[in-house]
């Protein structure tokens, strides 16, 4: 599988966020990729006022997800992006999308809100239903995770246990006192313990870190950017992800099972 990864600095407008996404799209496309991940926030970003999302909102059927499915019409990439969804309460799921030749390949809503650092992801965002969302791109399986999630090694280890091979994880990590290395720990950690593969898109610009990265199954980075808008090239191979889980069989060592249930937010408060 070839896989490309793009980030940019999201915009407050989601036409000037579409047509960046585009201009990758076609570099991708033209590389010969099989899969592009772009960032959490694709759609638009609010940086000073991120209780604006709710006005940036669309439905999967909206112009943003309608405009990327056109894009990749006759094309072989699946591309992954994040949208925001109104969630019918005054609030919005955080949202990925995976589209390929002109159709919706899947779709997961972010589980774990960032409530931390003094974020409120939750007062603006409702929860998905804890699902694993992993589908099928060019014999591969992918797995989808945003953001947050990264923080927790259940999700992850679920999704491989629906099989995925590859993590695609978008995100708009927040700048902060070791925040760029709590990502990298976290990325590489999340390919290693599940010896798999693990393409993340950071949103880069006024906030976030970018710092995208391609991680093979025995944890090394392959390829990352800076802090700048770009496009960076990764393969992963059968006989690579093979020999990785023969010499490290950590999933077939592990005595424990993840259980799938989701806690009651009052639990998890």
């Amino acid at each position: 599988m070839r896989i490309a990864v793009g980030q940019f600095a999201s915009t407050e407008d989601w036409q000037t966020n579409l047509k960046t996404c585009m201009t990758l799209i076609d570099e991708a496309v033209e590389g010969g990729a099989d899969l592009l991940v772009l960032p959490e926030d694709s759609l638009a970003l609010f940086i000073d006022e991120p209780a604006r999302i709710a006005e940036a909102a669309q439905p999967l059927d909206g112009p943003f997800v309608t405009g990327l499915r056109a894009h990749t019409e006759g094309s072989r990439t699946t591309v992954v992006a994040g949208v925001h969804e109104p969630a019918g309460d005054g609030k919005v799921f955080n949202t990925l999308v995976a589209v390929r030749d002109g159709e919706i390949a899947a779709a997961y809503r972010k589980v774990h809100l960032y409530d931390a650092f003094g974020a409120r992801e939750s007062d603006r965002v409702t929860p998905g239903d804890g699902e694993p969302v992993v589908f099928d791109c060019a014999g591969w399986r992918v797995g989808l995770m945003t953001c947050y999630d990264v923080r927790f090694p259940e999700m992850a280890r679920l999704l491989v246990d629906a099989g995925a091979d590859v993590l695609a994880v978008p995100a708009a990590w927040v700048r902060g006192p070791a925040k760029e290395w709590h990502w990298e720990v976290m990325v590489t950690a999340r390919a290693l313990e599940n010896t798999c593969y693990v393409a993340a898109s950071g949103e880069c610009g006024r906030r976030n870190i970018g710092s995208s990265m391609v991680v093979d199954p025995l944890g090394i980075v392959r390829d990352r950017l800076a802090d700048r808008p770009g496009l960076l090239w990764a393969i992963a191979g059968r006989d690579e992800l093979a020999d990785a889980r023969g010499r490290l069989p950590v999933l077939a060592n592990r005595r424990f099972r993840v259980d799938p249930s989701i806690r009651p937010a009052e639990e998890s408060a």
